[in-house]
């Protein structure tokens, strides 16, 4: 893939991290994403996971701002993401998953904790997931389903971070 395609899909992606729609990244949309999976997960902000959701979604705004915020305002443009991405994840895609780790990490137990067995997050409460984040319910479907590698039904977390580090830095497919 040449740089100009790469630099279109990144830049696709940016409307995915843009919660509120007002063409930044900033705190407030990680946060409002942290209070949506809560939210469809039925699970209080003052409990245990859902403190380590919101720390970690704080952990993933720092991350998201040291590697895009380049004029340090506290809130990433869609040029910045798109540099910030191009230019120092394309090589390590499994750095853009680190930084997001925590994030992911909490979500999944919040996701897992759903279906009450601590085996992984299942294909369905991992669509329930992707869609509260903004996915198309049909391409969450699919997406989730995909992610099941071994097909046993559970998606563990280093399948996650992997096919997000993948989706973001690299060649993932255009949002539909």
């Amino acid at each position: 893939m040449d740089s100009a395609e790469y630099e279109r899909k990144t830049a696709a992606r940016f409307a995915s991290f843009d919660q509120d729609g007002n063409g930044y990244i900033d705190r407030e949309d990680f946060s409002a994403a942290a209070a949506a999976i809560l939210a469809e997960f039925n699970t209080t902000a003052r409990c245990d996971k859902g403190q380590a959701l919101y720390s970690g979604a704080e952990a993933f705004w720092q991350g998201m701002a040291g590697i895009a915020d380049v004029d340090g305002d506290q809130r990433v443009s869609r040029d910045e993401f798109v540099t910030g991405a191009v230019k120092r994840l394309r090589d390590n895609p499994l750095r853009f998953a680190e930084i997001a780790r925590p994030f992911l990490h909490a979500a999944i137990e919040i996701a897992a904790s759903a279906d009450g067995d601590g085996g992984g997050v299942t294909v369905a409460a991992a669509t329930r997931l992707l869609r509260v984040l903004g996915a198309e319910e049909k391409l969450a479907g699919q997406v989730a389903a995909a992610l099941d590698a071994d097909g046993d039904g559970r998606i563990t977390e280093e399948e996650t971070l992997t096919a997000f580090a993948t989706y973001y830095t690299v060649d993932g497919p255009d949002p539909q």
